[in-house]
């Protein structure tokens, strides 16, 4: 194996930079574009120091693609679109500030709700069925409702 990688130079480093993207296409989204151009740079060190150990090399990789993903982390982070929408993917955020109606109690803090065509499992005060309560906030998969004063 160490005879395959004392033999390592820039064309290497190419190759897997181009592997890499190909691999990138295929799966969008992954980070393989950024160990690809730790490669591509890789490449381009070897062919102008051409003396570097593999040792070396792959150790000057590794860095190179640690210190790519960062960087596609702080300009990644930079550039978020603002939606219309915010709380698209986030459905129990959705229901924050509504009130419902309860079918069940809430016995010891706990109780389920019927949103729409899901049930819920809510938190909060105790309330007998018939009281309204207002969803406050989401706690994972839970909605946080405040009892409502009656009208």
């Amino acid at each position: 194996m160490s005879g395959l990688l004392e033999n390592l130079t820039n064309w290497h480093w190419f190759i897997l930079a181009i592997i890499l993207f190909v691999m990138e296409v295929f799966a969008p989204g992954a980070f393989f574009m950024w160990i690809a151009i730790a490669a591509a740079i890789m490449g381009i060190i070897l062919s102008l120091f051409t003396g570097i150990t593999w040792e070396y090399q792959l150790l000057l990789f590794g860095i190179l693609s640690v210190a790519s993903l960062f960087v596609w982390r702080k300009v990644a982070g930079k550039h978020t679109t603002e939606t219309d929408q915010p709380q698209l993917n986030r459905r129990g955020m959705q229901y924050v500030g509504r009130t419902f109606t309860l079918e069940e109690p809430i016995v010891n803090r706990r109780g389920k709700i019927r949103v729409d065509d899901t049930t819920w499992k809510i938190e909060g005060e105790d309330c007998a069925v018939g009281e309204t309560v207002k969803v406050v906030k989401v706690d994972g998969v839970v909605l946080v409702v405040e009892k409502q004063p009656n009208d």
